[in-house]
């Protein structure tokens, strides 16, 4: 069998500040909103992706939603899970291994921290390869720092052109009353902003949130029994690069170089005629580097193209268009949010943030410190 996939179905569980529901509970509430709008039951569906939950996480969570499901995926990659979940699911359904696949996560990553659980910061351990730089205090956000002065440095990237993502993603969040920070910024709030890890201050860093989100693909020929309009899943590609900094070639090249190209390529569409794009914004510079990568514009050149084509309201090409994991919510492994806000743009759900006649998206998913990547393609059906 070799079947169309469509998402026929997306949902969003509440999210921000949300101490009184556990991570199975927003992770249930969202699968509940997704079925809800395709009219389908738990008893549709046949597969189940999720991750990050529990020891058997495909297992114990599918027995929490009562699912009995005979497709199962629990990869861990990071941010970058959902996209590669997602094109794994594509396969099986294509292949007739499933009909219906809900992939599903929820967290209160924000909840756990503010109630001082031990377990609400995630380590990555001393062990392994990481015992090399685990001794030097390494932090996330270092990372992504260095990586962001090796851009500034070899192309003269400049602050100023990072501050500006995070000042249109609060532009976008300004017009989505769901965005856990609507209220607008200036580049001089971004700069005046308590410093994080240069050149990053707070306003260059994704927010830390509690919420849930599902997202459930479906075969081609099941559609016709369903209410909502179809997107099409056109092309996808998944990659991985390093999980330490000393085995990263190149700081100012993510996997996204490879994944970009080939889902492009898979979907027979160019970069030049995506409508809406979807991002992973740990930080600011996630933003200018896979543009690039994806290939919306030339190495070094993300900076420039970020500022002088726009990727705000109004802008050639609009970036996270709920205000992504800067401004509306980040809860842990943001990619599954990612492809529930391009689903929408597609359909034209977006409300006073939506893109006008927006029919191709692409959703590009990080994992780590860019150690992994997953890119798709999406139509409008």
């Amino acid at each position: 069998m070799n079947r169309r996939v469509a998402i026929a179905g997306v949902g969003l569980s509440e999210s921000g500040a949300v101490p009184q529901f556990s991570p199975y509970e927003l992770l249930a509430r969202a699968s509940r909103n997704a079925l809800a709008e395709t009219g389908l039951t738990p008893a549709d569906i046949d597969g189940f992706a999720t991750t990050e939950m529990g020891i058997l996480p495909p297992i114990e969570v599918a027995e929490y939603l009562g699912l009995r499901p005979t497709w199962v995926d629990g990869t861990g990659v990071g941010g970058s899970t959902w996209e590669v979940m997602a094109a794994h699911a594509v396969d099986a359904i294509a292949a007739g291994r499933a009909d219906v696949v809900l992939l599903a996560y929820g967290s209160s990553s924000r909840s756990d921290v503010k109630k001082g659980l031990r377990s609400a910061n995630k380590s990555f351990g001393a062990r392994g390869p990481a015992q090399f730089e685990a001794p030097f205090g390494a932090t996330v956000a270092a990372r992504y720092a260095m990586a962001a002065n090796r851009h500034m440095h070899q192309y003269g990237t400049t602050v100023d052109q990072l501050a500006t993502v995070a000042v249109e993603a609060r532009r976008f969040a300004h017009l989505n009353p769901a965005a856990e920070r609507q209220e607008l910024i200036s580049l001089e709030d971004v700069h005046a902003a308590r410093m994080i890890s240069d050149p990053f201050t707070a306003l260059h860093c994704c927010l830390r949130s509690d919420g849930g989100a599902a997202v459930i693909l479906v075969a081609e020929d099941r559609l016709a029994d369903l209410p909502t309009k179809p997107v099409f899943v056109l092309g996808s590609s998944e990659a991985t690069s390093h999980s330490t900094m000393s085995e990263w070639d190149d700081f100012t090249v993510t996997p996204a170089a490879v994944t970009g190209p080939r889902a492009f390529a898979q979907a027979g569409i160019r970069p030049d005629e995506i409508d809406v794009c979807q991002i992973y914004d740990a930080f600011t510079y996630s933003v200018v580097v896979t543009l690039e990568d994806l290939g919306f514009c030339a190495k070094g050149e993300g900076g420039r193209f970020i500022t002088d084509v726009g990727i705000g309201p109004g802008g050639g090409l609009p970036v996270n268009t709920d205000g992504g994991g800067l401004a509306a919510c980040h809860p842990g492994m943001r990619g599954l949010f990612l492809l529930v806000e391009a689903v929408r743009q597609l359909r034209g759900e977006g409300g006073p943030r939506q893109v006008e006649d927006a029919e191709l998206a692409c959703v590009s998913g990080m994992g780590g410190w860019f150690s992994s990547s997953g890119t798709m393609i999406l139509g409008r059906g």
